[in-house]
């Protein structure tokens, strides 16, 4: 704000009252102060709510994850690993002994036509799969699964692709 003294009395009179209602703090200033500040209820309350928020939120969001740890599970199994067994399968006349077969030839391979697979592939808990030739669950064919988060086969959370 720009003042500007003047010679004339009655001026400097006026410009003395401006600076004065200025610099002695006034209620107005204090209405300013206290609409630009939070009070301790008010920043209470916002924490409350974005802990019910969290509270909401997150186990919803962690169960998504494992949910689809398990699509891609079934992914693997109904997919890749499905189509490199299949072509294998065609290839040779029969299925492989172990996964490790679509990788190398066996000692018996006369139309393998592979590596069907790049590497072994591995769950989405870092775990390998494992593959029985023939099935324990489908005697005519193969079984193939993951042994789930926990890693130990036979308990609950395995996953196998007679389980459709």
């Amino acid at each position: 704000m720009n003042i500007n003294i003047q010679s004339n009395q009655s001026d400097e009179c006026c410009v003395l009252r401006e600076k004065k209602r200025h610099l002695v703090p006034g209620h107005a200033s204090r209405i300013t102060h206290r609409a630009s500040a939070f009070t301790l209820v008010e920043m209470l309350l916002v924490v409350t709510i974005i802990g019910i928020l969290a509270a909401l939120v997150i186990p919803r969001i962690a169960g998504t994850s494992e949910r689809a740890r398990k699509q891609a599970v079934f992914a693997d199994i109904n997919g890749g690993i499905k189509s490199a067994l299949g072509a294998y399968e065609v290839d040779m006349g029969f299925y492989p002994k172990s996964l490790q077969e679509l990788l190398t030839p066996p000692s018996n391979a006369r139309n393998w036509h592979g590596p069907y697979l790049e590497r072994l592939p591995v769950d989405p808990w870092g775990n390998p799969y494992i593959y029985y030739y023939p099935g324990k669950h489908t005697a005519s064919s193969y079984d193939l699964l993951s042994v789930g988060p926990d890693g130990k086969e036979g308990t609950d959370d395995d996953l196998g692709n007679w389980m459709q």
